[in-house]
């Protein structure tokens, strides 16, 4: 049934033409959510709610049906004789705390030191997107990025350095803005050669 702004009611929803449907079951959720925060989900202002909250999670956690892998099986070998650091820095991104589902917002650096062949720099991106749009904790974000570049591209080196904002601590809890949670994670070469590391974190503009 729907009320007299042509929303469905409470126990009820619609999906518009064209637009995936939404399961009862995942609806019925978020209305609870809001029932038990304290307001009423058949209220004007939120009875479309639901569907706008299922449909926002799904594009936050599409990483599940991405395989980050995926995008690093095409690469170039006519790299014109470079050997020396490819890093793409700045990268932005978003994830969700897997322990408060709250974001985290933040930057990565992503480096590799290439052995015969690279790959197109806008795949590091995908790869970190991955990762990232799923249920996460930095730190194991981290590891998956640099692990994946590692184990497909077969180089000498892999860097990954990802700063971030976490809202479960910013926002709830020690309520806490302004801090940034930095991790890394070096293979090969950055983490076995002193030097090599040091030069990969100055061009992050990363002190060692």
């Amino acid at each position: 049934m729907s009320d007299r702004h042509g929303s469905p009611a409470d126990g009820d929803l619609i999906e518009a033409t064209g637009q995936a449907a939404i399961p009862e079951d995942v609806a019925a959720a978020i209305r609870t959510l809001i029932r038990w925060a304290g307001d009423d989900p058949a209220r004007e202002g939120l009875v479309d709610t639901p569907r706008r909250v299922a449909k926002a999670w799904k594009e936050y956690c599409a990483g599940y049906g991405d395989d980050p892998a995926h995008h690093l099986s095409r690469v170039f070998e006519e790299v014109g004789g470079y050997d020396e650091i490819v890093l793409l820095k700045d990268i932005p991104f978003q994830s969700h705390c897997e322990h408060h589902m709250a974001p985290i917002i933040g930057v990565a650096h992503i480096a590799y030191l290439p052995r015969d062949h690279v790959v197109g720099i806008s795949k590091l991106a995908r790869v970190l997107h991955g990762f990232a749009r799923r249920l996460q904790v930095q730190e194991r974000l981290t590891a998956e990025v640099a692990d994946c570049i590692w184990d497909n591209l077969k180089p000498q080196g892999v860097a990954v350095v990802i700063e971030a904002s976490h809202a479960c601590m910013t926002a709830r809890g020690v309520r806490t803005p302004g801090v940034g949670m930095v991790t890394s994670r070096m293979m090969g070469v950055f983490r076995e050669d002193e030097r090599s590391r040091k030069e990969v974190l100055s061009l992050m503009g990363l002190r060692s």
